[in-house]
């Protein structure tokens, strides 16, 4: 903000120059000029074709060299030190011409002062300033070929003092306009710089809106697909059971309560997964509870032996590593009941300090290498490499299957802070 204030006082300072150097010319021609024909001519006595002509007509020369020799190559920045040099001599030609018939034409020649800050280098400003002064303070002090002494002094005394003042602005202005140069450079170099970032940042506003959008997506269908999917693959499969075991009174109606709870649960599990919520069981429990839940609940549809083991001491993960851990293990106990055929399965759970290890094992069928690699593998190793961890599956043919998900033991940001304090 403070720089920006600078910047402010620097481009109305700038301005105001800029308007002094065009406009005084003028505007001293104009008050000289209108003193000279409406007092000094009519007090004179002299007819006004005699002298008022001659001087009219040097205040129209005045008027044409004033424009066409600063005011319009200042507006268009075309004047160059030549020009401005040549421009200078004949302004102050005709100030000493028009002052050779009236003194009231020396406001016209204070012009002469602003214009010598045209002169480049600066020695030919203090130069200009102090011819200025020799034809202003000549005119005025009557300074002719044998002064007397007195007057010569006080002559020299003041031309010697407005010239080291005016001088010395000249001086200075020369000094420092190196320095606005690059200081202007600079500011066009920022301001390029900040158009430049403002359009990479619109660039990378839009790549994170698709990024995010892209996200969302990819979690709404792995949460469809380790929810809805695999719960209403468990219905139609309860319900095929049901059909195929209608003479049995007592197996249709578990088949089904086992169908209607799995569409309950689905039910539920869609709504928390529009709501961005983690699965119901580990809304209840910590990671190892949960897994124990839903192996048992597993092993109960599915009339398999399952295990489910916790080694190491347990810690609190970050929710975002325990809803990972649980749909792997939820997508490995779905993938065993649809294509293993086995009849036992173990989870395991591992603790090892930095790292937390997840091993779902089956004695089914198995695989060859280079299967398995449908939507909800590829969802299980997206979700666990989000968390900065790693799936491995190994199996073969005839020898079962392993899913090992190893991620890093991340603790929740209070459960950190409390583990430091007791330390």
């Amino acid at each position: 903000m403070a720089n920006r204030s600078r910047l402010a006082w620097k481009e109305e300072h700038l301005r105001v120059w800029d308007l002094l150097q065009l406009c005084t010319p003028w505007l001293l021609l104009t008050i000289s000029t209108g003193i000279y024909f409406s007092w000094v001519l009519p007090a004179s006595g002299e007819r006004f074709w005699s002298e008022g002509a001659s001087v009219l007509g040097l205040v129209a020369v005045a008027v044409l060299w004033v424009l066409f020799g600063h005011t319009l190559p200042i507006k268009g920045r075309t004047l160059r030190p030549v020009s401005a040099g040549i421009y200078f001599v004949g302004l102050l030609a005709l100030c000493v011409t028009l002052m050779a018939h009236s003194e009231v034409f020396l406001v016209f020649t204070i012009a002469g002062f602003f214009h010598a800050y045209l002169l480049k280098p600066w020695p030919l400003g203090v130069l200009g300033v102090l011819a200025t002064s020799v034809a202003l303070n000549g005119s005025v002090m009557n300074v002719g070929a044998d002064p007397a002494p007195e007057v010569l002094a006080e002559f020299v005394l003041i031309v010697a003092v407005q010239t080291a003042a005016i001088g010395v602005g000249i001086l200075l202005t020369a000094r420092s306009e190196p320095e606005e140069r690059k200081r202007e450079e600079l500011v066009e170099r920022l301001e390029a710089a900040l158009h430049e970032n403002a359009g990479l940042h619109a660039q990378l506003v839009a790549q994170a809106r698709e990024s995010g959008a892209q996200d969302e997506r990819q979690r709404l269908a792995g949460e469809i697909h380790d929810t809805l999917a695999q719960g209403l693959a468990g219905i139609i499969t309860q319900l095929q059971a049901a059909e195929r075991s209608a003479s049995v009174q007592g197996e249709t109606e578990e088949h089904v309560g086992r169908a209607l709870r799995l569409a309950r649960s689905s039910l539920t599990e869609a709504r928390r997964s529009v709501q961005a919520l983690a699965p119901e069981e580990l809304g209840r429990a910590h990671l190892p509870d949960a897994l124990r839940t839903l192996t048992e609940q597993w092993s109960k549809d599915q009339g398999l032996r399952a295990q489910v083991e916790v080694t190491g001491a347990r810690v609190p993960l970050s929710p975002a590593i325990e809803v990972s851990l649980f749909r792997v293990a939820q997508e490995s106990l779905t993938n065993v009941a649809k294509h293993a055929e086995a009849t036992r399965v173990g989870v395991t759970l591992s603790y090892t300090g930095t790292e937390v290890l997840l091993d779902v094992r089956d004695d089914g069928r198995g695989f060859t290498s280079g299967l398995g690699a449908g939507f909800g593998m590829t969802s299980m190793r997206q979700r666990i490499r989000g968390v900065g961890g790693q799936v491995e599956v190994q199996s073969a043919p005839g020898e079962g299957t392993s899913v090992s998900a190893r991620v890093p033991a991340i603790v929740p940001g209070g459960a950190r802070a409390k583990e430091e304090t007791d330390r």
